[in-house]
Order: structure tokens, then sequence, then C-alpha cells
């Protein structure tokens, strides 16, 4: 089953938000990466150890089927932020083909961010900003098939 989730973006204060989310709905959070932890790649970002402690990604789910999701901005991906726009549309589908179909159909007329790609985190992943402005998410984890 393809779900919809909202994926929150945050000017350093991710963890902190978060964790009022998390005393406001409870649970735990099954995730919590911090730039630090990315593979090194060439040509790849570079941060300052304040930008590392920053958070990648968590997730807090909140339901059965809905999950809250967030990072922080930081090293080149900082310059867009803008609170008011600071969150995105986040797509996990059931296949690789749907997730391909979806991203494709939603980029027509937009920008393209993050291409879809195998990722090292494990998901078949990609970002857009469709023509009316929206931000997006796509994702494919064929470990999460049934």
């Amino acid at each position: 089953m393809t779900t919809v989730n909202v994926y929150l973006t945050f000017n350093g204060n991710c963890e902190e938000a978060f964790n009022f989310y998390r005393s406001v709905f409870g649970g735990e959070f099954p995730y919590v990466g911090r730039f630090k932890e990315m593979p090194p790649t060439e040509g790849g970002p570079s941060f300052s150890p304040e930008e590392g402690e920053r958070i990648m990604h968590m997730s807090l789910p909140i339901s059965k089927e809905t999950v809250i999701m967030g990072s922080d901005t930081a090293g080149e991906w900082a310059a867009g932020y803008q609170q008011g726009n600071n969150f995105s549309i986040s797509i996990n589908t059931d296949s690789k083909e749907e997730a391909d179909r979806i991203f494709g159909q939603l980029s027509a007329g937009g920008q393209v961010t993050m291409p879809m790609d195998k990722t090292f985190w494990g998901d078949y992943f990609g970002m857009l900003t469709d023509k009316f402005g929206i931000n997006w998410m796509m994702s494919f984890n064929e470990n999460q098939q049934s």
C-alpha cells in the first residue's frame, strides 16, 4: 500500500522539535541519524563539526499508518531553508516501478532536486519540487515488502 507522510525540515532544532512532538503523541524514535554518520563521497557535501551533529533523519510513528519524519538543514542545503516552506510530502510505494511512475509524473514541469537512485540507507529514493512549488520525496524500500 502506498503511504503518504509529512517530512519536516528544521534549521538546527529538529531534535528539540521531535522531542516536543514525542511529548505530545508518545512513542519512540525508530531511527535517529546525524549528518556526521553519512559515508563520505567524492565531491559530496562536507560539514562543520556543529553541522555534523545535526539530524540527517529521524521519525516518530504517531499511528499505525502515519509517521512524522524530519531532518535539519546542513551544508549546501541550508541556503534554501525558509520557515514556512520547510516541509515535503513523503510518498512510500510498494514497488520501484510505482515510485518511478509517480516521480516522473510529479516532476513534469517541475525540478528534480535528487534523481531516483539507490541510497546508502537502502531505499530507492528521490526528491523533486513540482510545477506548483510543492516539495515531494519518493521512496521504495524492498526490505519492507510483505
